[in-house]
C-alpha cells in the first residue's frame, strides 16, 4: 500500500509537472529569444542615431567605421553598416559585399526584424540622410546568442520540478506510513482475537474509514466476550443440573445389599462427580486464559494409568521423551491439561480396543529444532482397514464405536495451532502423530495423577 501511494503520486506529480513546465519552457526560450531581440534593435538604432550626422558628409566614413567598431566587442551580437553603393563596414557574414533583398526593403525605410534561412536572427535598421543614398544597419543574431541563458532557466525550472516531486513523494511516504502503520495495528488487534485473546482492542486511528472499522472491531470483539461467557455460564448452569442425579445416584449405591457391588457402583459414581466438577471448572474458567500442560510429563501420567490394562491384555508399552540439541527436557504446549490429558487417552484406548491383544504400542514425545513438540502413538497391529480411511472424520468409526476419539485429538492440536497425521500400514502398524508449538512460558506444575476414563474411549 504504501509502495502503490508513492508510484501514484510521483505519476500524478510528474504529470502535472509537465503540463506546467513544458509551457514555461516554452515560453522562456521565446522571452530569451525577445529579450536579445530588443537589445540588439536598441544597439541598431543607437548605431544609426550616432552614425547619420557622420554619413551625411562623404569625409566622415572614418568615423562610421569608428563607430561599428566600437560596438563590435566579444561575445556581443555582429553590427555592420551596408552603405547605399553595397560596400560594408563592419564584420559581413556573406564574406563579399552584397545587398539582399531585407537590405532593399530596409533602404525603404522600414526598421524590422526577420530570420534568414541559414538560422539566428537579424535586426535592419535604415539610416537616412546617408550621402549617396540610405544605408543600414545590420546585427546579426546567431542561434546561441539568440536563446543565450535559455538553458540555464531549463535547469532551474527541471530542479523546481525535481524538488516539487521529492516533497510530493516526501509528503506521501508520510501519509503511506500512517495508513500503513494503522492498518498494521488493526491487523495484529485482529490476530490477537483470532488467537484467542478478547480483551484486544484496536485504538481508532488513521482516516475515517479505518476508525470506522476499529469502532466495529471492538464492537464484534466485546459481542464475542459476550457470547463465549453467556455460553460458558449456560454450560456450567447444565452441568451443575447434573448433580442432583448423580447424588441420587450414590444414594441408591449406598443401598445396595451387595457391598462389593456399592462400591463398585459407588466409585463410577465418584468419577462421574469429578467429571461433572471438571466441567464446571472448565466451563468457568475464561476463555482468555492460557493454560500450558507439559506434554511429555503428560503422556508418561497417562501411560502410567492405562499400563495395568495393557498388561492385562498382554500388551508391552514403552514411553519415550527425545530433546532437540539445546532443547530442555519439559515439553510446555499451549494446551489445558485436562484436554491434552484427553487427547492421549483418545489415542491409547483405540490401540486398547482396536488392536489384537498383546499388539506393543509406543508413546513418544520429542521437541525440535523448529519450536515444535510432537506426540506419537504407534502400535505394530495390523493396520486400520479400509471402512477407516476417514477415521478422523467426527463421528465416523468403522468398529462400530462413537468415532470421536481420533476427532478430539485432531481438534486438540489444531486448535493450538499444532497438526494432526495418521498413517497405517498393514506390515508396520498404525501410527498417529499430534504436534504443537512449544509454549513461550513455562507450564505449571503438572496436577497428581487423577483417575481417567476405565476403559476405551475410540
Amino acid at each position: 500500500m504504501r509502495r502503490s501511494l508513492l508510484l501514484l503520486t510521483a505519476a500524478t506529480t510528474a504529470l502535472v509537472l509537465t503540463a506546467l513546465l513544458v509551457p514555461l519552457t516554452l515560453l522562456t526560450r521565446t522571452h530569451a529569444a525577445d529579450r536579445t531581440t530588443a537589445e540588439a534593435t536598441a544597439r541598431a538604432q543607437w548605431v544609426a542615431h550616432a552614425i547619420g550626422p557622420a554619413l551625411a558628409t562623404p569625409d566622415e566614413r572614418e568615423t562610421a567605421e569608428q563607430t561599428v567598431e566600437s560596438v563590435n566587442t566579444q561575445d556581443l551580437p555582429s553590427t555592420s553598416l551596408v552603405l547605399a553603393d553595397g560596400s560594408v563596414i563592419g564584420p559581413d557574414p556573406g564574406g563579399a559585399p552584397r545587398v539582399t533583398d531585407a537590405i532593399r526593403l530596409a533602404r525603404t525605410g522600414r526598421a524590422f526584424t526577420y530570420e534568414p534561412s541559414t538560422g539566428g536572427r537579424q535586426v535592419l535598421v535604415p539610416v537616412q540622410g546617408a550621402a549617396g543614398g540610405t544605408a543600414v544597419v545590420q546585427v546579426t543574431l546567431s542561434e546561441k546568442q539568440l536563446y543565450a541563458g535559455t538553458m540555464t532557466s531549463w535547469l532551474v525550472l527541471a530542479g523546481i520540478g525535481v524538488g516539487l516531486v521529492l516533497v510530493g513523494l516526501l509528503l506521501a511516504d508520510r501519509l503511506g506510513a500512517r495508513l500503513v502503520g494503522a492498518t498494521r495495528r488493526l491487523a495484529r488487534t485482529a490476530d490477537r482475537l483470532a488467537a484467542g485473546d478478547l480483551t484486544a482492542r484496536a485504538t481508532p486511528e488513521g482516516p475515517p474509514e479505518l476508525r470506522l472499522v476499529a469502532g466495529q472491531l471492538n464492537h464484534l470483539a466485546t459481542r464475542i466476550d459476550e457470547l463465549l461467557t453467556a455460553e460458558r455460564e449456560n454450560a456450567a448452569d447444565l452441568a451443575h443440573r447434573l448433580r442432583t442425579p448423580v447424588a441420587a445416584l450414590r444414594l441408591d449405591a449406598e443401598t445396595l445389599r451387595d457391598s462389593e457391588e456399592a462400591q463398585r457402583i459407588a466409585a463410577d459414581v465418584a468419577a462421574l462427580e469429578r467429571s461433572v466438577d471438571d466441567v464446571i471448572r472448565k466451563a468457568r474458567r475464561p476463555f482468555r486464559d492460557a493454560p500450558y500442560a507439559d506434554l511429555a510429563a503428560v503422556a508418561r501420567e497417562r501411560a502410567a494409568f492405562w499400563l495395568p490394562l495393557a498388561e492385562d491384555q498382554g500388551r508391552t508399552t514403552e514411553t519415550e521423551t527425545e530433546e532437540a540439541e539445546g532443547a530442555e527436557a519439559a515439553a510446555p504446549v499451549p494446551v489445558p491439561e485436562d484436554d491434552l490429558t484427553a487427547a492421549i487417552d483418545a489415542l491409547i484406548g483405540n490401540v486398547l480396543d482396536h488392536t489384537p491383544q498383546g499388539t506393543p504400542f509406543r508413546i513418544t514425545v520429542r521437541t525440535t529444532p523448529a519450536g515444535r513438540a510432537e506426540l506419537t502413538v504407534a502400535d505394530e497391529g495390523p493396520g486400520l482397514p479400509a471402512t477407516y480411511a476417514d477415521a478422523p472424520a467426527r463421528g465416523t468409526s468403522g468398529g462400530g464405536s462413537t468415532g470421536l476419539g481420533l476427532d478430539i485429538a485432531r481438534r486438540t492440536a489444531e486448535s493450538a495451532g499444532g497438526t494432526f497425521e495418521m498413517a497405517s500400514d498393514a506390515n508396520s502398524g498404525t501410527r498417529v502423530t499430534l504436534t504443537f508449538p512449544l509454549a513461550a512460558r513455562p507450564p505449571a506444575k503438572p496436577s497428581e495423577t487423577r483417575p481417567g476414563p476405565t476403559g476405551p474411549t475410540d
